[in-house]
């Protein structure tokens, strides 16, 4: 076994340890995921879902690529470890892997427009002398 010192990546997270905190990023995968759907030069949203917006699985709308739409909501889903701001987008999403349509990807894409704002959000974990309940 080898001591390689602190933590600052793994698994896509990047670890930012010091004295008082620990903030777990995933600033570098976020950008990824944007560049592979071409969302890298996108305005950012300000939230993650249209006020209003409802999705619903008997739409008339024409379906997108299976592949594609699967592959956006499974990035999203792993961004979800570090992001807790958008996990009711995702989760909602992530309802209509079987009957997807235009309307559901373009409710996907504001979410990586809303990534795109927010990259350096993440979480923190700062320490504390005594539990509080």
């Amino acid at each position: 076994m080898t001591d390689l010192g602190l933590m600052t990546y793994f698994l896509g997270m990047e670890v930012n340890q010091n004295e008082q905190s620990i903030f777990i990023s995933q600033k570098a995968f976020a950008s990824k995921v944007l560049s592979k759907f071409c969302m890298t030069n996108c305005k950012p949203a300000s939230t993650p879902v249209a006020l209003g917006e409802k999705l619903s699985s008997n739409g008339n709308e024409d379906r997108v690529d299976e592949k594609n739409y699967r592959s956006l909501v499974g990035c999203l889903l792993y961004l979800t470890a570090t992001r807790l701001d958008i996990i009711h987008a995702v989760g909602l999403l992530s309802r209509f892997m079987h009957c997807y349509t235009i309307a559901h990807f373009k409710a996907a894409k504001r979410v990586l427009r809303y990534v795109k704002g927010t990259l350096t959000c993440g979480m923190k974990f700062e320490r504390a002398e005594e539990l509080k309940g």
